[in-house]
């Protein structure tokens, strides 16, 4: 009786944990965009707070803003930014993310530190390694078409 009982669990708990394969895998498409067997990967999420620079010269912040912008549209150009946006104010001093296409956290900090609001730290950085949908970079090709407006 016991052994019967032992099967029947043994039997569920098989079953409960069982994957199928999905129908639609398409696996160069998955291949391409680097995910693995759940279509997933590992990026880099950065925040980025209020940093120690705390200078109000206008021409400065113009000038360092417009480089954060230069370089988020080359950083997504070339594939490394996946996402970036800001926050709304918070008790953190929280100002934004950035999902970062990169392989390390070294990698990431090369590519944090080719901004000049971040080298001239009117943002400080927390960085964390993220695992999410090796889709993520497909939006861009879709939001191309939906802003109306360029940055």
């Amino acid at each position: 009786m016991k052994k019967i009982v032992l099967i029947l669990m043994l039997t569920c708990f098989f079953k409960a944990n069982a994957q199928t394969e999905n129908p639609n895998y398409d696996s160069k498409l998955a291949a391409s965009l680097g995910g693995d067997d759940y279509g997933m990967k590992m990026y880099i999420l950065a925040i980025l707070k209020a940093g120690s620079n705390k200078t109000t010269d206008k021409d400065k912040l113009n000038e360092l803003f417009k480089g954060h912008m230069d370089n988020i549209n080359r950083l997504a150009k070339d594939g490394k930014l996946i996402v970036a946006g800001p926050l709304k104010k918070n008790d953190q001093n929280y100002r934004g993310i950035f999902i970062l296409n990169a392989k390390t956290i070294e990698e990431a900090n090369e590519l944090l530190l080719t901004d000049p609001a971040i080298k001239e730290k009117l943002f400080e950085v927390e960085i964390f390694e993220w695992y999410g949908s090796a889709a993520l970079p497909e939006y861009l090709k879709i939001h191309e078409k939906i802003e109306k407006k360029k940055h």
